[in-house]
């Protein structure tokens, strides 16, 4: 099946690629997300204008993730509240990504999507942990969390 991507897929390609994947995963996964539209003449040409668009952006995003990145270091270490259980360093739950986000944004930093940012694994307990963030395919921000109890 030959669609072209309109969102970044990891090990697949950017906005604007053809590509050719199997009928399945095509089929059940990519065009229900909206990840991707069916390859027909039409589609092609708007490609060109996507693809065009892309090129324009990607000079200011740089620019700008590098700003970001620049904001989101002199934050340094950012304090999130999470409830946990009483004398214990556990947390009733997890820390997420939306969590994060909104505890940089209390901190005074800019607002970012939730999917940019990248937790490993699991933080489940209080104290610091390490978050990346990533702005753009170039620009990745390690970030320090510091999960305190309510």
């Amino acid at each position: 099946m030959k669609l072209i991507l309109t969102a970044d897929v990891t090990g697949l390609g950017g906005p604007g690629d053809i590509v050719e994947v199997k009928d399945g995963y095509g089929r059940n996964y990519l065009l229900p997300r909206g990840l991707a539209i069916v390859a027909t003449k039409g589609a092609t040409k708007q490609v060109e204008v996507i693809r065009r668009a892309q090129d324009t952006r990607r000079v200011r995003d740089l620019d700008h993730a590098k700003e970001i990145k620049a904001t989101l270091e002199g934050l340094g270490s950012v304090t999130l509240k999470a409830k946990s259980a009483t004398g214990s360093k556990k947390l009733f739950g997890s820390v997420t990504s939306s969590d994060v986000v909104s505890a940089v944004r209390a901190a005074g930093g800019p607002t970012l999507d939730k999917r940019s940012v990248e937790i490993a694994g699991h933080i489940k307990t209080l104290g610091k942990h390490s978050v990346n963030v990533r702005l753009h395919p170039e620009v990745t921000v390690a970030l320090s969390v510091e999960v305190a109890s309510v």
